[in-house]
């Protein structure tokens, strides 16, 4: 897992770098960026993981996001890989969707032939990168984790699945209930099949969390113009589940506001600092 530099930038006093490697996981190579603060010159920082939506790359956030300048401040790493596996013989959706395949892993395990040789996103992002990225850099293992969209979907179940790793989970515009919208059924009727419906609910953040004994801090935020928001989005299956299931989480609807990068760099001085809190306690 020898790592290979494509760029270096001086950013807030801190380093923006981007890396490739080979991922034993994905069986392809990989892509990720890291943003290392002032403070990692000294010590090790805790990361926040960041998790990209649909068609994104790891550019999409470090270019986008305007967090930087925050994460500086708080002495917080973040850290973005990509959004699926790439490269020669990797599949893609047949008929070159952006929804599916490429630049759409939904942070899943795939089961199925062909997407089980490659797509398994959720394993990379749990246990892979973090290792790496533990091993590479000036880093601790303390871990809060946050994503948009698709990104946001994984950062929620990934972060109620695994409470033990994760100090805090943010979202922005998350696909909520991916079994009962168009775009997380299309993911998982070809990475899961359609067999069993329990492997499904392992990955769909309103069934993980009614289904709860506990959950580590969520900060969510949907914008109220956001195009996707009533067909694939759904944040109120989340609300309901967190009811139904006695968990506390701020769920912030904002007037105005869609699902563009314009709406992340509003709050994401928000988010980082929400998980900055809850990082320092740990």
């Amino acid at each position: 897992m020898s790592l290979e530099i494509q760029n270096s930038n001086r950013c807030f006093g801190g380093w923006h770098r981007q890396y490739t490697h080979f991922s034993e996981v994905l069986n392809c190579t990989m892509r990720f960026a890291v943003y290392l603060p002032p403070q990692a010159e000294t010590r090790s920082v805790p990361v926040v993981y960041w998790l990209s939506g649909l068609t994104c790359t790891d550019e999409n956030f470090m270019q986008k996001a305007g967090a930087q300048r925050v994460a500086a401040e708080l002495g917080v790493a973040l850290v973005a890989p990509d959004t699926s596996p790439r490269g020669e013989g990797v599949p893609d959706d047949p008929g070159g969707a952006y929804d599916f395949g490429l630049g759409a892993g939904f942070y899943v395990n795939a089961t199925q032939s062909p997407w089980d040789t490659h797509y398994h996103m959720y394993d990379y992002v749990v246990r892979e990168l973090p290792q790496l990225i533990e091993r590479e850099f000036p880093v601790n293992r303390q871990r809060a984790i946050a994503g948009h969209s698709m990104g946001g979907h994984g950062a929620l179940v990934i972060g109620l699945r695994n409470e033990d790793l994760y100090t805090s989970v943010s979202a922005f515009s998350p696909i909520c209930h991916p079994i009962d919208c168009p775009w997380g059924q299309k993911a998982f009727s070809h990475y899961l099949g359609d067999d069993d419906p329990g492997l499904w609910r392992e990955y769909d953040a309103s069934e993980l969390l009614r289904a709860s004994r506990s959950a580590p801090p969520i900060l969510v935020d949907q914008g109220e113009e956001d195009g996707f928001l009533e067909e694939q989005l759904k944040p109120e299956t989340l609300e309901a589940a967190a009811q139904a299931a006695g968990r506390d989480i701020t769920l912030r609807r904002q007037p105005g506001y869609d699902h563009s990068y314009y709406f992340i760099a509003s709050f994401i001085e928000e988010h980082l600092r929400f998980h900055a809190q809850h990082l320092n306690e740990a």
